[in-house]
């Protein structure tokens, strides 16, 4: 460009949306620089979200395993010891490694990296000030995306003190095991981290205001989820909201209204996890004319991610859609691809969900309750996991595949399973979606034996009875 200073793209921050758009863009041979508030790169994903839940989330699960399960294999360990202090450092070590390698991923490809709040200061330019109070600097580009995350959702009367009533954050990092963990939110977030303090001994209660859990999810699916994680020791209060919580000392007094009659809980530790907003906050949109919705806060874009300002880009949680960090990921890819002039866009009927409880939960595409409000004549095949070889082999027999494809035409319009590696098995069904395969396509591809993903073709072929 003719000036030597203007960049082409500024992505405000550094999530698994920003520094994939980042990298995306340089590829591409733009001139881009990335802006990150916090002292890590990475953002929420990486620091405080899905990478240390899902360190943790695997360490309880091998305490639990040699606790609980390796005696049925003639392993034989003796008295199991948790060291709280040890798990939680490897927590932050894979959390260190990580978002070093964005640094590091970011420095390759030539992106200029700025730390300090970013700030619209005109429609081609981004303000940044430095956390050490120094003195600001200015960016100017030919586009500029955003895409700064999310951060949690409080609740009126269960304000956060971030020791006793916490976040999300806080609860990745507890100091011993709660003796009694309250959850308010029976989402994802709610039930992967009250699996981790479950397997590590401590009672988990979850409060939930809908008449199931994880809402998002094909109803089978969420009822199979509950039927399973009550067993392992979880307690339910469903329909239930929380109206008031009150800390004394070490102690959470929960006021619950679930009928007629207000009750009384108490907990050590009470986790708020209702939901995340759009953080937005500090970037100064109005002043641009940058447009969010008044009911969500989301940043209003059009189909090439674009803003009322035409130079401004949104992404991510910040925009409609599953706040998921690999709905981001692609968004970034995408939105690059179109600020390099190309075209690009994300497939939104091809994104997968997964919940990382044991056994995981995945699903792709539309839920039966969807299927029949849109009055879309289907069949469903299903294959419980107890008839997979593998899965016997393991152990881990709970859950099960269900598979629904178009009566007349056959192709596939959703997969959901619960069971042992969920999490690896859908993306063969999510390529399926992308590629428009039917349910015969899958049901006649060849799978290794034993494995997993048996299942899915075993549920492919009910489809065909």
């Amino acid at each position: 460009m003719a000036d030597k200073h203007r960049l082409d793209l500024v992505v405000v921050g550094s999530g698994p949306g920003g520094y994939v758009a980042a990298v995306h863009a340089a590829r591409l041979g733009l001139t881009v620089a990335c802006v990150e508030k916090n002292p890590r790169l990475g953002g929420v994903c990486l620091n405080v979200g899905c990478i240390p839940s899902k360190a943790l989330l695997d360490s309880s699960e091998f305490y639990h395993l040699a606790k609980d399960k390796l005696a049925g294999h003639g392993v034989q360990t003796g008295r199991v010891g948790l060291d709280l202090g040890a798990m939680m450092a490897r927590k932050d070590k894979v959390v260190a490694e990580l978002t070093g390698n964005v640094q590091k991923l970011l420095e390759n490809h030539k992106v200029q990296i700025v730390q300090g709040q970013a700030r619209l200061s005109g429609p081609d330019q981004v303000t940044v000030a430095p956390a050490d109070g120094g003195k600001p600097q200015t960016l100017t580009a030919g586009a500029i995306l955003l895409a700064t995350g999310s951060e949690p959702v409080t609740v009126p009367g269960l304000a956060f003190d971030h020791e006793r009533v916490v976040s999300s954050t806080e609860a990745l990092a507890f100091d011993a095991v709660p003796k009694h963990l309250a959850i308010v939110g029976g989402g994802y977030i709610g039930l992967e981290l009250g699996s981790v303090w479950q397997r590590l001994g401590a009672k988990v209660t979850v409060i939930e205001m809908l008449p199931q859990i994880a809402a998002g999810l094909d109803g089978q699916i969420s009822r199979k989820l509950k039927q399973v994680l009550t067993r392992q020791g979880f307690v339910f209060r469903l329909g239930t909201r929380v109206t008031e919580a009150s800390v004394k000392g070490k102690t959470v007094r929960v006021t619950l209204a679930g009928g007629d009659q207000a009750e009384t809980i108490t907990c050590d530790r009470l986790l708020v996890a209702v939901g995340r907003r759009p953080l937005t906050r500090g970037l100064g949109l109005e002043a641009v004319g940058v447009e969010t919705d008044p009911k969500t806060g989301r940043v209003l874009v059009d189909a090439a991610y674009r803003t009322k300002v035409p130079t401004v880009y949104a992404i991510g949680d910040l925009i409609a859609g599953p706040m998921l960090a690999h709905k981001a990921s692609a968004e970034g890819m995408a939105v690059a691809e179109i600020i390099a002039g190309r075209y690009s866009e994300v497939n939104y009927d091809a994104i997968p969900s997964i919940v990382y409880t044991w056994p995981e939960v995945a699903a792709v595409g539309l839920t039966q309750e969807q299927v029949k409000e849109r009055g879309i004549p289907h069949r469903i095949g299903t294959y419980p996991f107890v008839g997979s070889a593998r899965a016997r082999c393991m152990g881990e027999t709970e859950g099960l595949v269900k598979l629904i494809a178009h009566e007349r035409t056959d192709r596939i319009l959703g997969v959901h399973i619960i069971g042992p590696r969920a999490s690896d098995v859908i993306a063969e069904a999510v390529l399926a979606l992308e590629l428009g395969a039917a349910a015969e396509d899958i049901a006649r591809t060849v799978h290794g034996h034993p494995t997993f993903a048996e299942a899915l073709m075993e549920a492919a072929q009910a489809v065909q009875k």
